[in-house]
């Protein structure tokens, strides 16, 4: 195990960020609360990439994600979410590991672009993931082969594949990781980096926009709007993202057909 001061948890504002979330409950260090701040986080900083759209640098430092995510009222994706969510757990007491995955859907040899993290807590280890978007997790579930969860409407199964653990939805393979081996915050900037630049991420080459209630995905995705009254009004009201004005011109050419 490595010093977790690497990744300058000090620097959160814990009451910040559970006001953020808008959790009021206890911070002692179990599966309870494990499993309610992961809904609170999950419903109430939706998942974005707008700023990668609008050419703008995605910085990882904690200082960075809480200026963003807690007081500037924004999303953002896995690495985003889960290095700030697990600066919190660490905060609130909990033991976490934070991991790079491959995503699959469909393909395997795709570069480890994904973070998620385990948890400790009543003695056993939990698959946490605030940051997939899609059809990710909304809840903690138990990392052990053949575990399954549901929540609301959505499912989830986490088997071994060949030395890999993956999530499974239904059929489809979210993603697969080795839970041995040891990221450190370097390995995030080079994932962070090639998610947020390279010409060939997704995150790239499409708007994307999710927020999670307690019974749908609600998502803003390419080609859906023309107009910016159209584009503030379902940011604001639908998907809880204020944007500036200027960005939200900056992001029609992206939206319209």
């Amino acid at each position: 195990m490595w010093d977790i001061d690497m990744w300058d948890i000090d620097k959160l504002d814990l009451d910040a960020y559970l006001t953020r979330i808008g959790y009021g409950g206890p911070r002692t260090p179990d599966a309870r609360t494990l499993r309610a701040v992961h809904l609170a986080h999950v419903r109430a900083i939706p998942f974005e990439n707008l700023d990668v759209i609008l050419g703008r640098e995605i910085l990882l430092d904690l200082g960075s994600l809480q200026d963003k995510l807690v007081t500037g009222g924004r999303g953002g994706y896995c690495h985003e979410h889960n290095l700030l969510f697990a600066a919190a757990l660490e905060r609130l007491g909990f033991t976490v590991t934070r991991h790079l995955a491959r995503i699959r859907l469909g393909r395997r040899h795709l570069p480890r672009s994904h973070a998620t993290l385990t948890v400790q807590a009543d003695g056993r280890t939990w698959l946490a993931d605030v940051g997939f978007g899609g059809d990710g997790l909304v809840a903690p579930m138990p990392f052990e082969d053949g575990a399954t969860l549901e929540s609301g409407p959505w499912r989830w199964r986490l088997g071994r594949d060949d030395g890999f653990w993956v999530l499974h939805t239904g059929e489809t393979e979210l993603y697969a990781f080795r839970p041995d081996e040891p990221h450190f915050p370097s390995d995030f900037e080079v994932a962070n980096f090639y998610v947020s630049r390279n010409p060939h991420s997704p995150f790239t080459r499409h708007v994307l926009v999710q927020r999670t209630t307690a019974d749908a995905r609600i998502r803003l995705q390419d080609h859906t709007f023309t107009t910016a009254p159209d584009l503030t009004r379902r940011l604001t009201t639908e998907l809880a993202l204020h944007l500036p004005p200027a960005d939200v011109e900056a992001l029609l050419p992206h939206l319209r057909q």
